[in-house]
């Protein structure tokens, strides 16, 4: 009787934590495309507001403004991911008119993507008062702007 009791009580012990740590919320999905980007979006006007200030105003045309940036650069991450396969598919069968076509392809997706990242920093820009594209300014001259690797 009392070795039962003592087996009971361990199986107690070492079941009850395993039974309350099972909640719903440890059983979360990894996050998708447009939730990731919307936390970017969200932090980088959190960001933004904290160091320059921004109004209700301006915070909701730089959330637009990045809610927008964020599905072409979509779009542009796709068209790369393909330029980098067909580039290590050249490399692979030694083709190098294949090769030479697809680092052209890189080139010019990186050349949009570097325009893209220009435009959204100017509309950025432009929504802001003149004191606030001062500091802006100041922050990137002293590499404190931590927007400018954007998306």
């Amino acid at each position: 009787m009392k070795k039962i009791a003592i087996v009971l009580a361990l199986v107690c012990m070492f079941v009850s934590p395993a039974l309350f740590a099972q909640t719903a919320e440890n059983t979360t999905e990894a996050p998708n495309a447009s939730t990731r980007s919307a936390k970017m979006v969200q932090h980088r006007v959190s960001y933004l507001t904290t160091v320059l200030s921004l109004t209700t105003a301006q915070q909701a045309q730089v959330t637009t403004i990045l809610t927008n940036a964020a599905a072409s650069h979509s779009n542009a991450s796709t068209s790369m991911k393909t330029a980098h396969t067909n580039l290590q598919n050249a490399i692979h069968s030694n083709d190098a008119a294949a090769m030479e076509q697809a680092a052209n392809s890189l080139g010019a997706i990186s050349a949009q993507k570097a325009l893209a990242h220009a435009k959204i920093e100017a509309a950025i820009y432009q929504t802001l008062t003149p004191e606030q594209q001062a500091k802006m300014t100041q922050l990137e001259t002293q590499g404190g702007h931590r927007g400018k690797h954007g998306f």
